[in-house]
């Protein structure tokens, strides 16, 4: 066939054409809502650096699982935020039973039991320094830390989580939180690490939300180099070795070509982490219009469904998910 008989344009002519050979669907099951939970009978609070979202306890936060669940999500993911004043080197109230986040887990399980609630478990939330393990001399200790959470991902998993997110990027986590879960009798409750979480710097809205910045940062130390993805892809082949039932790919718009490598390679499923950076950004972009924010939102979610995630972390989930 010679070249001036291809016409590709003939299948975009319609709507429906278009539709009948769209090679990436977005839907609403696709997406994971992140919600940051405080303790409390009730709290509603914006969120200044990440806009259009709040900061919840209580009943407002019952109300937002409703509206998630309304819109067609099945999913969310918690951070917990501390005041300083619960907060210690040790993260104590990481393995308290009845902390922010189980009490959360508790309230959308009440609401909305349909709800798969996906519990984030990072010692920054917790330490009062802010970082994300157990300091010794300075520096994060490995294995110190890895036992915090092992006992916090028994904690969260017996207030009802139905999947626990180590996002510290700590060695041998994922082996160890699946010994403990196990032993807890909680074999059901699955992990989904951060397997591939670059040093980024678009995390930055998420940190001032969380509360969870450090006065010097020690995320070069477990966190992965930006230009590295072979390291990417050892690091989700090891968590997946040890127990990994998904993987989380973060940040996901910088990282497309790690999802698109890992799709053919990984056995598992891959979530997409739309960071707040990027979300910050966009929101800016867009300022009040909100018709060219969501056709903005729908092609950045589109593109990191098509690189390979099966599943996108967004904080625009709920907003999205009636248009799709």
């Amino acid at each position: 066939m010679s070249g001036e008989s291809i016409r590709l344009r003939r299948l975009r002519r319609t709507s429906a054409l278009r539709a009948m050979v769209n090679e990436t669907a977005l839907r609403p099951a696709d997406l994971i809502m992140p919600i940051f939970v405080a303790a409390g009978a009730d709290r509603c609070e914006p969120l200044a650096s990440i806009p259009g979202v709040n900061l919840l306890a209580g009943a407002s936060l019952a109300r937002e699982a409703e509206a998630i669940a309304r819109a067609g999500v099945p999913a969310v993911l918690l951070f917990g935020v501390l005041d300083d004043a619960g907060k210690d080197a040790a993260a104590s109230q990481a393995v308290r039973p009845g902390n922010a986040v189980c009490e959360a887990i508790g309230r959308i399980r009440n609401q909305r039991p349909e709800l798969t609630v996906i519990a984030d478990l990072c010692l920054c939330e917790y330490t009062d320094h802010r970082h994300c393990g157990i300091l010794r001399e300075g520096r994060i200790d490995n294995d110190a830390t890895v036992a915090v959470l092992a006992e916090a991902a028994v904690v969260l998993a017996r207030a009802g989580a139905d999947i626990i997110a180590p996002s510290g990027v700590m060695d041998g986590a994922v082996a160890a939180l699946r010994r403990a879960l196990d032993a807890a009798g909680m074999s059901h409750v699955a992990l989904m690490p951060y397997s591939a979480k670059f040093a980024s710097g678009f995390y930055g809205p998420f940190k001032a939300a969380s509360q969870s910045t450090p006065q010097e940062s020690h995320h070069a130390t477990h966190q992965i180099q930006v230009g590295n993805i072979r390291e990417a892809l050892r690091k989700i082949a090891v968590d997946v070795a040890e127990g990994a039932d998904m993987v989380i790919v973060k940040p996901a718009l910088t990282s497309l070509d790690v999802l698109a490598l890992a799709r053919d390679t990984v056995p598992v499923p891959l979530a997409g982490y739309d960071v707040s950076g990027f979300h910050a950004m966009l929101a800016r972009h867009c300022g009040t219009d909100e018709a060219l924010r969501r056709e903005l939102t729908r092609e950045v979610l589109t593109c990191i469904r098509r690189a390979g995630a099966k599943m996108i972390i967004t904080y625009s989930a709920k907003d999205i998910a009636p248009h799709l």
